[in-house]
This record gives structure tokens, C-alpha cells and sequence, in this order.
């Protein structure tokens, strides 16, 4: 491989065709196109964890059960956090290998009352919608004029739940917020959120739109009441599919941070047990600041170290500080890929290229790296060493020209605890947009970076 002067190496032809990295990222494009929400995500990893002998934490904490070094338990957060454990052989207060992923991804909600009637049709309307808001950074005039499906959960008042997934099959119809043509609009970029209206259907045979739509709705047993207890989410419908002629891409919806969150859930149910706990942490909430009780700012991570240590033996209040302190963290979350076609906010010398590996951020934030965590050099040079003996291509990258934006991630928080903290993750062209790209290549390199910090002293 050549040597780049910024720590990044060009991967060879081989490493492109590997056939470990095109099965893993076939795996991926399969979850990736299936799991489209939060919830969906929890199901498909808390099912291949136990798959792999991981463990409910709430039995084991149910029926008293012991935990020795090597026992992997997992837990999970109302259905849109997760933390899974392998304990160590040396005790919690010598720290733990944190990797750190969201699982929430830009998108549109339905509101607590979204169904209407719009649309003058002589006496009667003509549309029948869905009142949408926002979820996390986006384009608004993105989300329009293209094909989108809905996924989510109805609960209804005798405690029924009918999961909805709506628009990705074949046969499924499919829903859109449409535009106006440019010819009667040169503005049509200047989308306002109230704007984002889902057509979810028309004047049908001697119904009006509404009761078309309620019809519908009601052979599935959801009556429009039981929208006010839901969680709908409006996600773009497709599959995730290759991209390129050389097909060294992969373009789809939520790589950011699905595609992270794959690959440290694979680097843990990978590994051999270690010297120090390995522990991947999954949150909700990142895109709109980590609140709620599903986000990482909640105490649902600390308080399931706490349970861990107690079935090993292990807790008392000191100890426990001891473990958060001294554990080292990647905070795995994308960052921007330099865009040709965009290269106006980026600085060539320190932008994150595509096909160059692991992506590392020493800083996020804004301008004057508001609201970031700052890494120490000397848990950058250990990071540097484990990388080198493992021959893994990485680079280290700043998002953006200094005062043309940044971002921020989880990495904060945990910094909070006295953790080492760095985000390292991929770079993402189209970020949050309906449809992101990612480069293969660098996603692989990711799940075997994972793999070895995960086992790093």
C-alpha cells in the first residue's frame, strides 16, 4: 500500500475484492434495507446477538445469575437502545473497550393527529395527507418528489401493537411529498416544514379520500384514534444497492450511523473474550442532541455497568466510577466525505476521502470546536501503534473548512466520565440526505478496526 502523508493509505486492488469485505457489506445492504427505524434496528441486533450466546441482562437480573469473566449479556432501552457486554477477565474497575454508535437517522414523523383532507374537489376534498415534522438535520426540499414509505408501530388502549411497514414491498403502494413544478416556481428549495404534507391517497369509488384511507387502515385494526399512541416514521422506500460501475459503493438510506453501528455489533460477536470488558452501547436520539431517555445523554448506559458489575460481584460506588473513568472509547459516527461536485466548504489537506479508511476526528464541534470533545495525543498515538501492527488504513480528517460548519457526536458526553474518547468512523457523501453513499472499502476497514481496539490493553 502507499504511505499518504496525512496517515491515510490507498487501498490496493485486492483489498477492494476481497471476499470478506463484499460478504460483509452484502450483510450490510441486507440490514441496511431492512431496518429503516430504531426499533427495527433493536430487533435485528438483539436477535443476532442472541444468535451468537449473548444473554438478556433483565433475566439474569430477575434470577440472581452470577457473571464470570467471558458471560456476554446484552440490554435493551424501550425498544431503541441497546448495550451488550462480554465481561473480562480482569475486573470492571480496570476500565472497559467502549464502542459507541446512534442508530437514529434524519427522517419524517407523523404528528400525534396527522390525518386530513385537503384539496377542493367541487363539495368534497380531493387528497387525503399525513401532517408530518421533521426529525434532525435535513434538506426539506430533498424529502420531496420521491418515493417514501412508512414504518413504525401502532399501540392500541388494550395494549395491542401492530407493527406497520408500508411501501417497500413490490406490491405495496407508495406515498410522496410533492413539488412544484419549476416552471410555476423558481423557489422550490425554500421548502418550509409545514410544507412536508405525505399524499396518502385520493378521491376513491363513493368515499371520500379520508374514508378510503380509514378503510385501509382499519383491515390492518387501526382506527384513526390509535394514531395519537404511534410512532410513524416516513423513510425513503428502496433497497440499498451498489453504487459505481466498479460497485466499490454502496448507496442507501441511514448510513449514517447504521453503517457504524453494523460494524461494532459484528466486531463484538467476533471477538474472544479480552483482558478488559468489551462493550457496545447503541443509541437513539443522536440527529436532535442525545436527549430522552433513549439517548446517550439518559442514564440507561451507566446504570446497566452498574447492574453488570453487581451480578459479578464487583459493585460498590467507588469501583464503579473507577470503570467509567478509566475505559477508553471510539465514539463511532460518519463523517463528511470531500465531493467533487461540492468542494467549495472543504479544505483538500484535511477532508475526509473516500476509500482511505477509518476516519478519524480528533475534534467535532464548530468554528472554535464549540461543543467537542478534544482527544489527548498520547490515546491518539496508542490508537496509531494498534493500527500500524494490524495494518489497518486509516486517516485523520476535520469536518469542513474552519468556520464553514462541523458537527458533533456522542463523543462529549462520555468525555464527561474522564473517558479517552475519539470519534473515528467513515465519511459519507449526500449526508443526510434520503440517499447517502459510503465507500466499501472503508467500511470494512471500520468492523476491523472495532475488532482490535475492542481487545486493545
Amino acid at each position: 500500500m502507499e504511505k499518504k502523508t496525512n496517515g491515510s493509505r490507498r487501498p490496493s486492488k485486492i483489498d477492494q475484492n476481497s471476499g470478506r469485505m463484499n460478504d460483509f457489506c452484502n450483510r450490510y445492504k441486507s440490514f441496511l434495507s431492512e431496518c429503516k427505524t430504531e426499533r427495527e434496528c433493536i430487533k435485528f441486533f438483539a436477535a443476532e446477538l442472541e444468535q451468537k450466546g449473548f444473554r438478556p441482562l433483565s433475566k439474569l437480573i430477575e434470577s440472581k445469575t452470577k457473571l464470570k469473566p467471558g458471560d456476554k449479556v446484552y440490554a435493551i432501552n424501550m425498544n431503541k437502545a441497546l448495550v451488550a457486554f462480554v465481561v473480562g477477565t480482569q475486573p470492571f474497575e480496570k476500565g472497559m473497550n467502549i464502542l459507541c454508535a446512534h442508530i437514529d437517522s434524519p427522517r419524517l414523523d407523523l404528528k400525534s393527529k396527522p390525518l386530513y383532507e385537503d384539496g377542493e374537489c367541487g363539495d368534497s376534498s380531493e387528497f387525503c395527507l399525513f401532517d408530518t415534522h421533521y426529525y434532525g438535520g435535513i434538506k426539506k426540499y430533498q424529502w420531496t418528489a420521491l418515493p417514501l414509505a412508512l414504518h413504525g408501530l401502532v399501540c392500541k388502549k388494550d395494549a395491542t401493537k401492530i407493527d406497520l411497514k408500508i411501501g417497500e414491498d413490490e406490491n405495496d403502494p407508495v406515498f410522496g411529498v410533492t413539488d412544484l413544478l419549476p416552471h410555476l416556481s423558481k423557489e422550490s428549495d425554500k421548502i418550509i416544514g409545514e410544507k412536508l404534507n405525505l399524499i396518502v391517497g385520493g378521491v376513491g369509488e363513493n368515499a371520500s379520500p379520508k374514508t378510503a384511507v380509514l378503510k385501509v387502515l382499519k383491515s390492518i385494526g387501526v382506527e384513526e384514534k390509535d394514531l395519537i399512541s404511534s410512532e410513524i416514521e416516513v423513510v425513503p422506500a428502496g433497497k440499498a444497492r451498489d453504487f459505481g460501475f466498479d460497485r466499490s459503493m454502496i448507496m442507501g438510506y441511514g448510513h449514517d450511523d447504521r453503517s457504524l453501528a453494523f460494524a461494532c455489533v459484528q466486531a463484538l460477536m467476533t471477538n474472544p473474550p479480552s483482558k478488559r470488558a468489551q462493550v457496545v452501547v447503541l443509541a437513539d436520539k443522536e440527529e436532535i442532541g442525545s436527549t430522552g431517555a433513549t439517548g446517550m445523554k439518559s442514564k440507561f448506559f451507566e446504570n446497566m455497568v452498574a447492574e453488570v458489575m453487581a451480578l459479578c460481584g464487583e459493585y460498590n460506588e467507588l469501583a464503579f466510577k473507577r470503570a467509567l473513568n478509566k475505559s477508553q472509547v471510539i465514539s463511532c459516527d460518519v463523517t463528511a466525505g470531500y465531493d467533487p461536485n461540492w468542494p467549495e466548504p472543504s479544505n483538500k489537506k484535511t477532508e475526509a476521502l473516500l476509500f482511505r479508511g477509518v476516519a478519524f476526528c480528533k475534534y467535532g464541534g464548530s468554528r472554535g470546536k464549540n461543543d467537542s470533545n478534544d482527544a489527548n495525543p498520547e490515546y491518539i498515538a496508542a490508537l496509531r501503534k494498534l493500527m500500524d501492527e494490524n495494518d489497518i488504513t486509516y486517516q485523520f480528517t476535520e469536518m469542513g473548512k474552519v468556520d464553514a460548519g462541523g458537527g458533533g457526536t456522542v463523543a462529549f458526553i462520555l468525555a464527561e466520565y474522564g473517558m479517552q474518547v475519539i470519534d473515528a468512523g467513515i465519511p459519507v457523501l449526500s449526508m443526510h440526505a434520503p440517499w447517502e453513499v459510503i465507500s466499501k472499502f472503508d467500511l470494512f476497514e471500520s468492523y476491523r478496526f472495532y475488532k482490535v481496539f475492542l481487545e486493545m490493553m
